[in-house]
């Protein structure tokens, strides 16, 4: 990955922590919010692993 690849996807990452966090903090944590926050990730991370897998063979 080159390096704005890697700022991108780690903006992403943070974003995306920072609203796992808000869902955890303000919540009681059950396990709504466990899968909540599970298929949050595979939503947002899987695209991304998919396109850069497939742009990495090009």
């Amino acid at each position: 990955m080159k390096g704005y690849q890697i700022f991108r996807f780690a903006c992403m990452v943070s974003l995306w922590l920072i609203l796992c966090y808000f869902v955890v903090a303000y919540q009681p944590f059950t396990l709504r919010v466990a899968f909540i926050v599970i298929a949050s990730g595979i939503v947002v991370f899987v695209p991304v692993y998919k396109k850069y897998k497939r742009n990495g063979k090009h």
